[in-house]
């Protein structure tokens, strides 16, 4: 049997093409196969690639990449932890992750199982800036400002709205971690527009945000996987006012998720059995690569 940690990917979106793209570009990784809710007329890039309905049809899977809707998270998480299967997701709604941790746990241990929760870049790598920030100046604030660009987990919440056909959520950032989100739908024929409207300015995601919703001919023509996230913290170091630290990135939004989600999945292996946010482990079991040598290259 191969030394390589055998990952399984659960659903196949953008996050879970940009696994597959990750997974195989990982020196210490193989592919066990993609689970699907269809094995049947695949796209052309999966030949050769095993397909499966249901997780325990695949061999020797050590880790689960779950890339599907956060909703879903929680209860899929469950039921491959329960096989004894290591999971990793991009769980992003930030009001109940700890709530998520607290649930899943006990069946980690139970099981002898590592979980690591809200796997991206936000939550997920901002978290861990976020929180080396407080370390550095651990009095003062700090703004977490997103955008411009398509926030997958929005726009899959409005897509999940009945009559929707199409959607596409932006994040526009207006400073100090306020954003208006500007949503653009396709609806299918029948429904009443403004109802959907509401609808999607109630759900959870967005009732807390200024929102505009946009009934328009096309989405696809407005899509962009572009994102980018500004952190701000100004505060004090000790005695000392004024201390002032900014990170930025642009970046593809699949493709850093599933960077970020393949490097949890190879830290899970280095875990004791429970559930864990990647402010909870050591950055260097993130990284593939001899401990000693990577201390000396990064320290």
């Amino acid at each position: 049997m191969s030394n390589k940690i055998r990952a399984a990917i659960v659903g196949y979106g953008n996050i879970g093409k940009s696994v597959m793209e990750a997974l195989l570009s990982a020196p210490d990784f193989e592919l066990a196969g993609i689970v699907r809710r269809s094995v049947a007329n695949q796209p052309k890039e999966l030949e050769g690639i095993t397909i499966v309905d249901d997780i325990q049809k695949l061999e020797n899977v050590q880790v689960a990449i779950l890339c599907t809707p956060s909703r879903s998270v929680p209860q899929m998480a469950k039921e491959v932890l329960s096989l004894g299967i290591n999971t990793v997701d991009s769980y992003d709604i930030h009001s109940s992750i700890y709530e998520l941790t607290e649930d899943l746990e006990p069946i980690a241990q139970k099981n002898n199982a590592v979980s690591i929760v809200s796997a991206g870049w936000d939550p997920g790598s901002d978290s861990v800036i976020r929180a080396l920030f407080e370390a550095i100046a651990p009095k003062g604030i700090t703004y977490t400002n997103f955008g411009p660009g398509m926030s997958m987990g929005h726009t899959v919440a409005v897509k999940s709205i009945e009559g929707v056909k199409e959607a596409l959520s932006m994040t526009i950032p207006l400073g100090t971690g306020i954003h208006r989100r500007m949503v653009y739908v396709e609806i299918e024929n029948g429904y009443d527009f403004n109802e959907i409207a509401n609808k999607i300015k109630a759900d959870p995601y967005f009732v807390h945000d200024e929102t505009h919703v946009n009934l328009v001919d096309s989405v696809d023509d407005l899509k962009d996987m572009g994102h980018g996230v500004n952190l701000l913290r100004k505060g004090v170091s000790g005695t000392t006012q004024n201390q002032r630290f900014e990170f930025n990135m642009q970046i593809n939004n699949p493709a850093l998720t599933a960077q970020i989600l393949v490097a949890c999945a190879r830290a899970s292996m280095k875990q004791k059995a429970g559930c864990y946010t990647m402010i909870e482990i050591p950055p260097i079991d993130f990284l593939f690569g001899d401990r000693k040598q990577l201390i000396k290259k990064l320290v």
